[in-house]
């Protein structure tokens, strides 16, 4: 066997014991309260060593909220920065959809860790935290790449909040991605709605269909 093999191999194994683990977690919390769930608790559940667990997650707080999601590569960021096409909302969008082919998300792990997130206070308020740091990372690309263009916030004093706005409007398109996803249970159907949600934005913007979204 390959060392290709081997390491592939071995990362899927250990996806599948971090989606045990975090799926332990999350059923414990809904049916206890986040509050009175253990890291002992978890691990029972989940049947992993606590040195695994605190390996995999490092605290109870981060294996309820989950990874961070994938972010663009380089090489995407680069190209969405440096060589646009006339629409920024569906380029940023696609880049955005392009990050995250491949994964394999679990619909039911994902509407209960939102169900969650949304009745406990101490985490509702950790993920806008972390939403907003992803969306001032994102604002920052985009004012980036009005910049490459040759825009500057002297001539245009209000660019800063044109960029984002575009994040805004992409959240929206992902929000409305996942209320259709909602509907569905096929693990692919984030990629394809995504898709859907990109022709939408250049039908809406007259920038005409797109042409895939793992650019």
């Amino acid at each position: 066997m390959s060392s290709d093999t081997s390491d592939g191999l071995r990362e899927r194994k250990r996806a599948a014991a971090r989606a045990t683990i975090e799926r332990a977690a999350v059923e414990l919390a809904l049916e206890h309260g986040y509050d009175h769930v253990t890291v002992d608790m978890i691990c029972e559940a989940g049947m992993v060593s606590q040195r695994t667990f605190f390996n995999y997650f490092g605290s109870k707080e981060g294996v309820i909220l989950g990874q961070t999601p994938p972010l663009p590569t380089e090489e995407a960021a680069d190209r969405f920065v440096n060589k646009p096409g006339s629409n920024v909302l569906g380029d940023f969008v696609a880049m955005i959809a392009g990050s995250v082919v491949g994964t394999e998300p679990d619909p039911q792990l994902f509407r209960a860790r939102r169900m969650l997130i949304q009745r406990t206070p101490e985490l509702f308020t950790k993920e806008l935290a972390r939403l907003g740091e992803m969306e001032d990372h994102f604002s920052r690309m985009v004012l980036a790449r009005f910049h490459a263009a040759g825009r500057t916030s002297i001539a245009v004093p209000d660019l800063e909040d044109e960029a984002r706005m575009v994040i805004a409007l992409a959240t929206g398109v992902m929000h409305h991605t996942l209320r259709k996803w909602f509907e569905t249970d096929d693990p692919a159907e984030p990629q394809q709605l995504l898709g859907a949600s990109i022709d939408l934005i250049r039908r809406i913007t007259g920038d005409g269909p797109s042409t895939g979204t793992s650019e």
